[in-house]
């Protein structure tokens, strides 16, 4: 675990940062997105995701290092995402999106719609702990990532989650996996 490393809640102000980390993450994990991390994928961060999902920042020593966006069983997202559609996310950049279990709570789930790690932080149990702060405030947890990356699939599975399905992104015809991680039991 990183040393200072504090998660909290995001704040507008956070969004400049929130992006940096989001782009410099998925970029190399998706170099089959065509403009990962820039254009009309930008803005829908910008515009959707940071204003419509369960967002948090990790710091290390006050700086972003990385973000986690949650979304809970019925978020609609405006562009037609959430547990219906396509969001980014996972700890090097990767394509989420799953559905959840209903309710809220420890017990409910959540979908972790976007999980992003700068590259300079990978490494260091910052995405280890973002998921531990999802699960520790909604147990059961979905997402799907693209089996293109490795990276991430690796770090997922270390971290507990095991493959329940996939699917054809009608997007970028690529191959999404589902992930499951069900809620620590007492």
């Amino acid at each position: 675990m990183t040393d200072h490393l504090t998660i909290r809640p995001y704040t507008p102000a956070d969004e400049d940062a929130a992006v940096r980390v989001w782009a410099r993450a998925a970029r190399p994990a998706h170099p089959f997105v065509p403009d990962e991390g820039t254009g009309v994928r930008e803005r829908k961060m910008r515009e959707v995701y940071l204003v419509h999902a369960d967002n948090w920042v990790a710091e290390i020593d006050g700086r972003a290092v990385g973000v986690l966006g949650l979304l809970h069983s019925g978020t609609a997202l405006p562009d037609g995402s959430g547990t219906e559609a396509a969001a980014p996310g996972t700890e090097t950049g990767a394509e989420t999106r799953t559905e959840t279990s209903a309710g809220s709570g420890p017990e409910a789930g959540a979908e972790i719609g976007g999980l992003f790690v700068a590259p300079e932080a990978q490494g260091r149990g910052v995405g280890r702990a973002l998921v531990a702060h999802a699960a520790a405030r909604h147990g059961a947890l979905t997402l799907e990532v693209y089996e293109k990356n490795t990276a991430a699939r690796e770090f997922y599975a270390r971290t507990g989650f095991t493959e329940q399905g996939r699917r054809d992104d009608d997007e970028y015809g690529e191959v999404l996996l589902r992930l499951v991680r069900p809620a620590a039991t007492a």
